[in-house]
């Protein structure tokens, strides 16, 4: 008995037979026959390896020939675009990780440009013409800001973590609880980047509790530091304590040691005032009598991927003058960049409203669904035959490692494609002209309106015509 799948595998059609079909031979005229090939095998391999894995069925099959050349052109595409490419975010996840983390305000974007394209004031000082210090470009703003007496970055907040901790604490003890020995992504973990630094971890407490007698019994005569990291991508709840900044801050400082934070995503204004949950600012670290305090620059912050160090000024002093410093230079753009973002934090409003990772948190639930119903109104004419589309209530996400658990009630777009199926949708708009990344919910594809920018809701739109009628 002829086995199912090889029934299948054979009403795959034959590379010739496609190349020779009039809509394939258009997109052969505008993309050459060799990059139309090449998509088309690539396409099939695909298809083949999904019978094999017993994805498709006799009927999705089906389906999926008769849109095959639309589904060509969509591979083809996607194989034409550089691998560093925009797409439109519709996962309602804002600091998305995989899509690179915060948008950039616009500020920040143009001045980026700017100095892309032009030699710059880099590392001069302009009153002199002698040779100035980059980080001169955000010192004054970072210390305005946050009430630091210096301030010092470096490219990612792993990198301001090791840098710290090489430069003040190296060959020595530094003290923090088992609750915050935490894994910061792609396997990188606080004890690790401790090791590399040069010091030497001396673990107090539990997971769930740690007090302020477990660090005075760890100080020793080798201790340079307590370190207190913020769980900022994961939240215990429950049988729980942990000793607040300014008890930590004044025990180090009784025994003449150094009180270091690393906030992880970073933040520069009190959420609460938005009615977000709170996060603790880099302000209130400070203002707790933490000695160095260090956060990422591409989260909450809104800006580039940066890390962050402020604090007292003999200790920026000392990072300084360290050889890592060199080593996990920022570059102009980042900095140019990061002075932009910086300069918006100069007043909270324009902060909120120009820097987007802000601005798509902030925004009213009922604001996205007036414009999801809008979306929906122009959609239902053009792809109504194909699917039925809804107006739902959604759940969005801050990501990023930020304020893990938290949900903020957002508006989405559902889909339900009659002829394919959501997976198949889902994979059309990701491999789309337009890029749109989406999640599946129920079979049903979902488009949040909380992180699909007001400018790209008709490219959003294009897309899913393009996706579910070729057109």
């Amino acid at each position: 008995m002829v086995n199912e799948k090889q029934v299948l595998l054979k009403q795959l059609p034959a590379v010739d037979t496609v190349l020779r079909e009039a809509a394939v031979l258009r997109l052969q005229e505008r993309y050459g026959q060799a990059t139309v090939t090449r998509a088309l095998r690539a396409l099939l391999d695909t298809w083949r390896q999904q019978i094999l894995q017993g994805i498709w069925s006799a009927n999705s099959l089906q389906e999926a020939l008769a849109t095959l050349p639309q589904a060509l052109a969509m591979q083809v595409q996607a194989e034409e675009q550089p691998n560093l490419h925009p797409v439109i975010n519709a996962t309602g996840v804002i600091i998305h990780t995989n899509l690179g983390r915060s948008l950039l305000a616009a500020a920040a974007s143009r001045q980026i440009a700017q100095v892309a394209g032009c030699y710059s004031t880099l590392e001069v000082d302009v009153a002199t013409g002698s040779r100035g210090s980059r980080y001169a470009h955000v010192t004054e703003l970072l210390c305005e800001l946050t009430g630091a007496e210096d301030a010092l970055v470096v490219n990612n907040n792993a990198g301001a973590v090791l840098l710290t901790l090489a430069a003040l604490t190296g060959g020595s003890e530094v003290v923090v609880s088992r609750g915050q020995l935490v894994e910061i992504g792609g396997s990188f973990r606080i004890p690790e980047v401790m090791e590399q630094s040069g010091c030497r971890l001396v673990e107090v407490g539990t997971t769930n509790k740690t007090h302020l007698f477990d660090y005075e019994r760890a100080i020793g005569p080798d201790t340079a530091a307590l370190l207190k990291v913020h769980t900022s991508n994961y939240r215990l709840i429950g049988f729980t304590a942990e000793v607040a900044g300014a008890e930590l801050a004044s025990l180090a400082h009784q025994h003449d040691l150094l009180a270091i934070e690393d906030l992880g995503s970073g933040v520069l204004i009190d959420l609460r005032r938005h009615e977000l949950m709170h996060e603790p600012t880099v302000q209130e670290s400070l203002a707790a009598g933490m000695d160095v305090v260090t956060f990422s620059g591409d989260k909450l912050l809104g800006g580039p991927q940066a890390g962050i160090i402020v604090g007292r000024r003999d200790c920026i002093a000392r990072l300084r003058l360290h050889p890592l410093t060199r080593a996990l230079r920022i570059d102009k753009l980042t900095l140019a960049g990061l002075e932009a973002t910086l300069r918006l934090y100069l007043d909270e409003e324009t902060a909120v409203r120009e820097i987007p990772t802000l601005r798509m948190l902030t925004i009213p639930a009922e604001e996205l669904e007036v414009r999801a119903r809008a979306l929906a109104a122009e959609l239902v004419p053009q792809i109504g035959g194909s699917a039925d589309i809804n107006v739902v209530a959604s759940l969005a996400q801050v990501g990023g490692g930020s304020l893990p658990g938290y949900d903020i009630a957002s508006a989405a777009l559902a889909i339900e494609p009659r002829d394919i199926s959501a997976d198949e949708l889902e994979r059309r708009l990701r491999l789309g002209e337009t890029a749109v990344f989406a999640r599946i919910y129920r079979d049903q594809v979902l488009l949040d309106l909380r992180t699909i920018q007001p400018n790209e809701e008709a490219l959003v739109r294009d897309a899913l015509c393009q996706a579910l009628i070729g057109r």
